[in-house]
């Protein structure tokens, strides 16, 4: 009897003990619809390897913008997350304000950090001062979506059919009109951080923002802005939010869509009965764009605890998401690309032979490019502030292309750093 009552003390003792254990860390991410089932396939993975680390999932952000509004306001408040995801073109200002901590002490003491699959290309996204501040969790980059049942009354029945450039699109968007489709196609101008502006100017070579100089004012802004203006009009395309259009294309209401590759998985998981293809994005000539930007999100610490355990603990979760299974699960739950080597090549050896339709951004990496930020305390406002011009393009608030690129060069330069 004796000896039982031991082993009960013994057993409730070892309970309290891992109880006493238990660290609990916050984390908090964007785009619900994207990544809740990704996040659902990554914790029990994590939990069973880290038993004693209880990670708490707050409300996720709305989209990149809401998520960098976010953690400047609980930094302010004192309720910053121990690690968020922020797009990254946004990770610069949370390094700027001291907000985000350097990663290098805990890379250091890791000895399989390279083997893990990080590299120096992937690493340079998130890299400031020399000093690692992001781990890149998913990239992205603009392809074009097909519902090839629609398409087929514009006789488009295969892939090497599909439009090379935006003329062309605007052409198959009269064809299909001419059948009967309502609403042809839709080009994600309202996509986050200006990123189909940054498209079309990359995919002529040019950057949008050169030091603190905005760029819409060169040869290449106006034509991005021109050839905005002919898609919205020569499509007849109609103004309505991302999320319906999302939705809308799901459906089979819209035979082209052009936006991140990011959604592919949630297209799949919604779509109706047709045939779903992806492409290559379209260019301004018909070899191509000659570069496209980097859409996705890094995973960031800004956890305000001095405790090493919750540190510790931060930093297993950052670490785990970013290399092997869970960088994989990335691939297999979106369309976004896991910015990890040894994911993509071994994890991943078949995966994209039998997903072809996540296999055309894979394609296009030669054409990543820097998603830019526009520097200063200014930069959420001056996204506003082209988001804003290019929807009056869309309304046909806008029909001088020359007006509004002297406009938008004029307001933008106003809010950006003198110096």
């Amino acid at each position: 009897m004796k000896k039982t009552l031991t082993a009960i003390a013994m057993l409730f003792a070892a309970s309290a003990a891992q109880a006493e254990d238990k660290i609990t860390i916050e984390f908090a991410y964007p785009y619900s619809h994207l990544f809740d089932v990704t996040y659902e396939k990554i914790l029990p993975k994590f939990n069973e390897q880290h038993p004693n680390i209880d990670v708490k999932i707050r409300a996720t952000y709305e989209s990149y913008e809401d998520g960098t509004n976010t953690i400047l306001r609980e930094a302010v408040a004192g309720t910053l997350p121990d690690v968020t995801m922020q797009g990254l073109n946004r990770q610069a200002i949370l390094v700027e304000k001291g907000i985000a901590k350097s990663l290098e002490p805990f890379i250091l003491r890791e000895e399989d950090f390279a083997k893990d699959g990080y590299h120096d290309a992937m690493l340079a996204l998130g890299t400031f001062n020399d000093d690692i501040y992001g781990l890149p969790f998913s990239v992205s980059l603009p392809v074009g979506y097909y519902n090839m049942d629609v398409m087929a009354k514009a006789g488009i029945t295969s892939a090497d059919q599909l439009p090379k450039t935006w003329d062309e699109v605007v052409e198959v968007c009269g064809t299909l009109r001419e059948a009967g489709v309502r609403n042809p196609m839709f080009w994600g101008w309202n996509i986050t951080g200006n990123w189909f502006l940054q498209a079309l100017m990359w995919s002529q070579d040019k950057a949008t923002m050169e030091g603190n100089e905005i760029q819409i004012a060169s040869p290449e802004g106006l034509k991005a802005l021109e050839t905005m203006k002919g898609i919205f009009r020569g499509c007849d395309m109609q103004n309505i939010e991302w999320k319906a259009a999302l939705a809308s294309f799901s459906a089979g209401e819209i035979g082209m869509m052009f936006w991140s590759t990011s959604a592919l998985g949630a297209v799949e998981r919604a779509k109706g009965d047709f045939e779903l293809k992806t492409n290559e994005y379209p260019g301004l000539v018909s070899s191509g764009p000659m570069g496209l930007p980097a859409g996705g999100n890094a995973a960031m610490l800004v956890s305000t605890s001095d405790d090493p355990k919750v540190l510790d603990a931060s930093w297993k979760w950052l670490k785990f998401i970013t290399s092997g299974e869970g960088a994989a699960d990335v691939a297999r739950t979106t369309g976004y690309m896991p910015p990890n080597k040894a994911a993509n090549e071994v994890i991943l050896a078949d995966f994209y032979k039998q997903n072809p339709n996540k296999e055309t951004a894979v394609r296009q990496l030669p054409l990543l490019r820097d998603w830019q930020a526009y520097p200063g305390d200014n930069g959420l406002a001056i996204t506003q502030v082209i988001y804003d011009g290019i929807e009056g393009i869309v309304t046909g608030e806008f029909e001088d292309m020359g007006e509004l690129q002297e406009e938008l060069t004029e307001e933008v330069q106003d809010l950006l750093p003198s110096n």
